[in-house]
């Protein structure tokens, strides 16, 4: 699908868990983990890190893994995303997919549900997230490339240009779709901010025998069945924004 862009923001300077991109999983970064759990979508994906010179990290895994990147500022990262996505030629119609690089877990085939709605055209945006009943960790959010556009240029306050899409409905008349988990396993912490959620993530891996390819419902399944690894970081509070 042509016209769509994946972006994934990343940084090295995270205040609860430093570099944590970077993190070794399974032999490789996490950031790289990340990646893999995307096979179909590599073409679509910028890397949109920072321009604060601390990301070259970043910026070498990416050379190294064929993915485009975009550097843009560390704390406006509405205005990452938006340029980012005029860089690689985004259009007024272009699906864009917004991705936080603390999400290993992430699931190929959620997205691409996420992606196929949204290029439906009938939404402006299309969600998938903990709000909705699925684990979080596994949160994908499309939405037009001009949606994101009006956005960029009508918000003003830190916390509308720090969280990209916390202003659009503030400044837009939009339409929405949210993907239903029919089952709550929200309490299912896969994200990584604090040690014991790395200590979670791995412990997932560790399960699978440090293969990526498992589906949702596998990931689901150990979960259930495993509760001393949810148990790990259960207690760990999720940032507000």
């Amino acid at each position: 699908m042509s016209d769509v862009l994946i972006i994934i923001q990343a940084r090295m300077t995270s205040t609860r868990l430093p570099a944590k991109v970077m993190l070794p999983l399974c032999g490789k970064p996490v950031l790289q983990i990340m990646l893999e759990r995307l096979p179909n979508w590599h073409d679509q994906i910028i890397v949109a890190t920072t321009n604060d010179g601390t990301e070259q990290p970043i910026l070498d895994l990416c050379t190294q893994l064929n993915i485009k990147t975009y550097q843009g500022d560390t704390q406006d990262v509405l205005s990452r995303y938006y340029l980012a996505a005029k860089h690689y030629d985004a259009q007024s119609t272009t699906t864009i997919v917004r991705l936080t690089s603390d999400c290993p877990l992430i699931d190929e085939v959620l997205c691409t549900q996420v992606i196929n709605k949204r290029t439906s055209q009938n939404y402006d945006m299309v969600n998938l997230g903990p709000h909705s009943g699925y684990p979080r960790g596994l949160d994908c959010c499309a939405f037009s490339f001009k949606l994101l556009e009006n956005t960029y240029l009508k918000a003003t306050s830190p916390a509308d240009r720090e969280h990209v899409t916390l202003g659009m409905a503030k400044f837009n008349t939009i339409t929405t779709h949210t993907f239903s988990a029919h089952e709550d396993y929200s309490h299912f912490r896969l994200t990584l901010d604090e040690p014991d959620d790395y200590k979670a993530i791995t412990a997932v891996y560790d399960h699978f025998l440090n293969k990526v390819d498992f589906s949702y419902n596998d990931l689901i399944k150990t979960l259930k069945e495993n509760p001393h690894i949810t148990d790990i970081n259960k207690h760990v509070e999720q940032k507000s924004t």
